[in-house]
């Protein structure tokens, strides 16, 4: 049997939860970003699989993918040794994050004539509070206004999502890639979150998915089936608490117009110097779980890692790396900050040099309520 709305959705409005009728949000995301850059620029590359990472033959990982290359089952954090034997075609390109951020600060400039009210959430997507934008327009309007002139005058594709929240305008934003938007109205969210996957909700990462699915939730309906006690026996009273609000699309974080940028971390000192690479390996995969189930645990984002090393003699480095894609540094994906902290792993001294201590750490920029 289909479960009923949520209980506590709301008395006005026709039942929609008063949270839902304060603000209209739109999150835009860009379409394939640093790719799409590197297209525009090179005309040559236009409808060929286009890589941005490291080369093929590395450690390196995938930064960005064209639409063509995803085609082949490239994805962001993915080894660009594997990326190159699924598409034998790609073209791969090193980076140039001195013109995306040019680029970027081009799209909020856009973004600055309909509100002031921006949060940039990374390079290639931000959120937009527009509820009293400077000429009055419907957030649909600014949406399509945002889309066309990016388009105009940069020569660039985004996707957008129109929501009264942050979480809904999130997961609007990717149903109609690339190039679409997508709405949600306050009266349409219970329908919308039916028979919404957990998943898709930030915040929710492999890790917390499989917790949930354990105990038979994996859309969001099947939440509203549970009281709040039965949630707060299963996953305690604050994450309980959480869910039931998020699978009812309810979220009250604001656009925030500057962010405190704090980094979150894990290491792990030997009890014996280590000098084996395999070792080193399983010791540095062991960290990037616990450092992801530490994000996952608070609902933490980053885009930039940092690896520490520290040798038998007490002398230290560091190495960092930052990299683009949807969730590549998020929480639960510890298959993501693994693959990229071994790339890092690789331009040190370990395995050649005794190390008596590992860690890692990420720098966030996004953050729930939680």
């Amino acid at each position: 049997m289909r479960p009923s709305a949520p209980e506590n959705s709301g008395e006005n409005s026709g039942g929609v939860h008063p949270s839902l009728l304060e603000r209209k949000i739109i999150h835009v995301d860009m379409d394939a970003f640093y790719a799409s850059v590197e297209i525009r620029d090179n005309p040559d590359l236009s409808g060929r699989p286009v890589i941005v990472g490291g080369s093929p033959d590395s450690r390196g990982v995938v930064a960005t993918a064209s639409y063509e290359a995803r085609n082949f089952g490239v994805r962001s954090a993915m080894a660009c040794s594997r990326a190159a034997r699924l598409c034998p075609g790609a073209v791969f390109i090193r980076p140039d994050f001195e013109k995306y951020r040019a680029v970027s600060t081009r799209i909020r400039e856009i973004f600055s004539r309909y509100t002031k009210l921006i949060e940039p959430v990374a390079l290639d997507e931000a959120y937009l509070d527009v509820t009293d934008n400077v000429d009055g327009l419907y957030a649909v309007q600014i949406a399509k206004k945002i889309q066309q002139e990016i388009r105009e005058e940069l020569g660039l594709s985004c996707s957008a999502g129109v929501a009264p929240n942050k979480m809904l305008a999130k997961i609007a934003s990717d149903l109609r890639k690339p190039g679409g938007i997508s709405v949600v109205l306050p009266a349409q969210v219970v329908e919308f979150m039916r028979a919404l996957p957990l998943r898709k909700i930030n915040g929710i990462g492999p890790a917390t998915e499989q917790r949930l699915a354990r105990h038979g939730l994996r859309v969001c309906g099947d939440v509203w089936e549970k009281t709040a006690g039965e949630l707060a026996g299963m996953f305690g009273e604050r994450m309980g608490a959480w869910l039931a609000d998020r699978s009812r699309g309810i979220d009250g974080r604001r656009v925030q117009t500057s962010r405190e940028r704090k980094s979150i971390g894990c290491e792990e000192t030997f009890a014996r110097d280590v000098t084996a690479p395999e070792i080193l390996r399983q010791e540095l995969a062991g960290v990037a779980r616990q450092l992801a189930a530490r994000m996952e645990k608070r609902e933490l984002s980053g885009r930039t890692l940092t690896l520490k090393v520290k040798y038998a003699d007490f002398t230290q480095v560091t190495r960092a790396a930052t990299l683009d894609g949807g969730g590549v540094f998020s929480g639960g994906d510890a298959g993501g900050i693994y693959a990229a902290a071994l790339g890092l792993l690789e331009k040190t001294e370990a395995g050649r040099r005794p190390v008596r201590l590992l860690g890692l750490a990420i720098r966030v920029v996004s953050r729930g309520s939680s």
